[in-house]
């Protein structure tokens, strides 16, 4: 299983692991057209801060699309890649 691994803010981090939001932003960058577009993932796992003990789950990546995400679940008003959420792990 391919695993991406990213860290969110506490605000964030508690929505997606809830169940609440339901997709992921980042921003269409060359580090990010590297990062998400040379490699297929099958999960995501989120962890919650820097620390080694900081809190982490893993949940299902469906797809990765580009366009206007939901400005209410921190995206920007333009286009971003989004990251399409399934199942917690």
């Amino acid at each position: 299983m391919n695993i991406l691994h990213l860290t969110l803010k506490k605000r964030w981090y508690g929505l997606i692991e809830s169940g609440v939001k339901l997709e992921e932003y980042r921003e269409i960058k060359p580090y990010w057209n590297k990062r998400l577009l040379s490699k297929h993932y099958d999960a995501v796992r989120f962890r919650n801060g820097y620390r080694k003990d900081s809190p982490v789950f893993l949940i299902e990546l469906k797809e990765i699309l580009t366009g206007l995400g939901i400005v209410e679940w921190g995206a920007p008003n333009h286009p971003v890649y989004i990251l399409k959420l399934g199942n917690v792990l």
